[in-house]
């Protein structure tokens, strides 16, 4: 056989199995997790102080995905002065070696990320940055705090967008002052389409600050913004606030994950309070392909285990509600 055309023919070999290999880590599932409320002051901050690790028990879950985020449910700093409110939370900058381990990115669009002002604020971005934990929904402007953060894995790219509809509305980023990314319906949507059509987004999830606390159901409110967003584009919503689990629902096929409750967070003793979920997604460039919900049991020390007793939900592409997992 000529030797030029088994060299031709080994190219040609060699490319399509190039071609072939990347198309198939293109549709590869990417797998996220997503925690609710992540309180690291107080008994929580003491405990990590003593060197207790309040995520351990959850790691083998936490693990398991690709991209784990949680919503960080207090500033991480050494200054400021506490705001005029019932609830302010300010952690150590110690806690950032266990959020560094546990997570890939937290979303700072909460009601608690600016108890003591704005300075402390922008010192929590800085120990984020320089401990290299990713985040969201919040900024040192109106437009880092709107800002999709990007994740690139397996030839996807996943945006998720933060937002808080818990006042006070001072904590709200502006154009020339650092805060979280307020929700307004009109900016939302602007932000969804814009992680699609400038970011190139092949997935996109909004996480939410809303709802009612101790509610077990979404409000109306709720509901309508959660629509409007899966209208815009978003393969998702998933939420956190009210300090207990929501009902969970699907629309146009996309699931709705209304809260996913406490996940570290002391200060609880009813069962509803101290019952939290881990979200687990798999998503393709199709949007979410898979979904389960784990079931956390947070102790008095303020620190999740998975359920023994239950097994969680679970649902795939194509169901139209969440089922209980099989064992």
């Amino acid at each position: 056989m000529n030797r030029r055309f088994i060299s031709r023919w080994m190219s040609i070999t060699v490319v399509a199995w190039l071609c072939c290999t990347n198309a198939w880590s293109q549709t590869t599932d990417v797998s996220m997790v997503f925690v609710g409320d992540l309180m690291l002051a107080e008994l929580p901050g003491k405990r990590i102080a003593q060197g207790h690790n309040p995520f351990e028990p959850f790691a083998p879950i936490l693990n398991q995905s690709d991209i784990r985020i949680g919503n960080l449910e207090c500033v991480i700093s050494t200054i400021g002065k506490a705001e005029d409110k019932p609830f302010t939370f300010r952690a150590h900058p110690r806690v950032l070696k266990l959020l560094k381990k546990h997570f890939d990115a937290v979303s700072l669009a909460n009601n608690h990320t600016g108890d003591f002002g704005p300075a402390a604020f922008i010192q929590m971005l800085d120990y984020l940055t320089q401990a290299k934990i990713p985040f969201f929904g919040g900024g040192r402007d109106l437009q880092q705090a709107h800002a999709p953060l990007l994740f690139h894995r397996q030839g996807l790219t996943i945006a998720v967008l933060g937002y808080n509809e818990f006042f006070p509305r001072s904590f709200e980023a502006d154009v020339d002052r650092p805060g979280s990314a307020w929700s307004d319906d009109e900016q939302v949507v602007a932000d969804i389409k814009a992680a699609r059509l400038i970011h190139q987004a092949d997935v996109v999830i909004p996480f939410m600050h809303w709802g009612v606390e101790d509610e077990p159901y979404a409000t109306t409110r709720q509901q309508r913004l959660a629509r409007l967003m899966i209208e815009a584009g978003a393969d998702a919503v998933v939420g956190s606030h009210p300090h207990v689990t929501q009902n969970t629902e699907f629309y146009q096929g996309r699931p709705i994950v209304y809260s996913l409750g406490n996940f570290v967070f002391d200060g609880y003793s009813s069962l509803e309070n101290t019952t939290g979920w881990a979200l687990q997604l798999a998503v393709d460039k199709k949007g979410v392909r898979q979904a389960r919900i784990h079931v956390a049991r947070i102790d008095k020390n303020a620190t999740p285990h998975p359920s023994r007793h239950d097994a969680g939900q679970c649902w795939q592409r194509g169901e139209s509600s969440f089922q209980d997992c099989k064992p």
